[in-house]
């Protein structure tokens, strides 16, 4: 009953928000240099540095303004125009090409991208190594 008694009577407790030290493009990831404390609470901010450093900005991240969690993103391992391996796998039977990712995204995201030899357009899956994953 104290211990209730001394949490009611000493306030809520301070929180410090992830503020960016100065402007962080879309598409740059987070580095500790770049991130800094500020004093109070927003909702759906960041509270520790440590969580949100090598993540990639979505938008644009402005000095002093808290960072969002939705305005984060996992890093991209594909961008847009490279030239990347397509990889077909079932059943013991696994097909390799070289193609052309025609969007970026990061490892589990669903991008479309061409085969080169053939031209067709596919849809896959980015794997962690970089490669996609196509299934048809």
């Amino acid at each position: 009953m104290r211990w209730l008694l001394l949490c009611l009577l000493a306030g809520p407790a301070a929180a410090d928000t992830v503020v960016p030290t100065r402007p962080i493009r879309a598409a740059e990831l987070l580095s500790a240099e770049a991130l800094g404390l500020a004093e109070g609470e927003t909702p759906g901010a960041a509270e520790r540095i440590e969580d949100i450093v090598g993540l990639e900005a979505r938008i644009t991240l402005y000095p002093g303004r808290p960072i969002l969690y939705r305005d984060l993103l996992q890093p991209a391992l594909v961008e847009r125009n490279a030239l990347i391996s397509i990889v077909f796998d079932r059943g013991g039977l696994r097909i390799s090409a070289e193609g052309r990712a025609l969007g970026r995204g990061a490892a589990g995201d669903r991008i479309r991208v061409m085969n080169l030899a053939s031209r067709s357009n596919l849809f896959g899956t980015v794997l962690p190594d970089g490669s996609v994953s196509v299934s048809e």
